[in-house]
């Protein structure tokens, strides 16, 4: 993802002058491609995230189109009152970049999960919010920002996820990517870089006779509610899967739409992060273990939700 994200940023900088690019003193050498075809359009503006978001917000106000680049904790939580008052109140075309999203960074421990983010980003007046399950999500995604036009928020991860999409998907922000089509069972709507783990959920389920659907909610903010009233249609069991809190994140907000709807055919399940710290550090699988959010868990709750719903 980082490196599509670079080369993809590299590439509309080539044929756009105003587009800049401001790190939080990482990825040097990740933007030397960038940095040499665009030169004078890069700025490290080291380990002060917050005056890099006022900073972005003034060469928009300029008439730039300024990008911010950083571990995705400290791009949103060391600078939500910048991002609220400075990007957000003026509706300015800043784009948010959070790389390492959720437990990417396991092995760094609490102060670098970022499990927190989509909540506060999504509640923001203005705010758009773009969670990619690939790379290929990354390229289309970013692209779309730039045209959107108002302030975006994009969630990266940052541990070579593999791609997902075989041919290039329709992107559209607020328009979720059937991936795979199922029967009436389940409809996993998965965000962000846990899209590979519900393909494999998605596969386990399949040897045993559940054919289950497989949707990228990449945007978070606005949801794709058209296609939600179609899955709580069509299916028996509708599961939401995000790297992030229960609270405040994808689930959060298909259960904030579910509530204003009326009855429903379809369950809605929820799988995240539970309201705690995570203490201690790993590999990322194993706290995706430890909280419920691999292949494993995943397909089996949805067995269980299934047997309990048969009796």
């Amino acid at each position: 993802m980082r490196n599509t994200f670079a080369s993809t940023l590299t590439k509309l900088a080539r044929t756009d002058q105003r587009i800049v690019l401001l790190s939080g003193d990482i990825g040097n050498k990740l933007f030397d491609s960038f940095k040499e075809q665009c030169p004078g359009r890069f700025f490290n503006c080291g380990v002060a995230e917050a005056n890099m978001t006022s900073m972005a917000a003034g060469m928009a106000l300029c008439g730039l189109r300024p990008v911010t680049y950083t571990i995705a904790s400290f791009v949103t939580v060391r600078c939500l009152e910048q991002i609220r008052i400075d990007v957000c109140y003026h509706n300015l075309p800043v784009i948010i970049v959070g790389v390492g999203a959720g437990l990417s960074y396991a092995e760094l421990g609490a102060t670098h999960h970022s499990c927190e983010d989509i909540a506060m980003m999504r509640v923001l007046p203005n705010m758009t919010v773009v969670c990619p399950g690939d790379a290929v999500e990354v390229r289309l995604g970013l692209a779309a920002a730039f045209k959107h036009g108002g302030p975006v928020y994009i969630r990266l991860g940052k541990k070579n996820e593999p791609i997902i999409h075989g041919d290039e998907p329709d992107f559209q922000i607020g328009k979720g990517i059937i991936i795979r089509e199922g029967g009436e069972e389940v409809c996993f709507l998965s965000t962000g870089n846990v899209l590979p783990v519900v393909m494999e959920a998605a596969n386990i389920l399949a040897t045993q006779g559940i054919d289950a659907q497989v949707v990228s909610m990449h945007t978070v903010k606005p949801l794709d509610e058209c296609l939600l009233e179609t899955v709580f249609s069509q299916f028996k069991s509708v599961a939401t899967v995000e790297e992030h809190s229960l609270i405040g994140g994808l689930g959060g907000s298909v259960a904030e739409w579910l509530c204003n709807q009326g009855s429903r055919r379809a369950v809605l399940l929820r799988f995240g992060t539970k309201d705690e710290f995570i203490h201690g550090a790993g590999k990322q699988k194993a706290a995706r273990q430890g909280v419920g959010i691999d292949a494993e868990f995943i397909s089996g709750e949805i067995r269980r939700t299934r047997k309990g719903s048969a009796n």
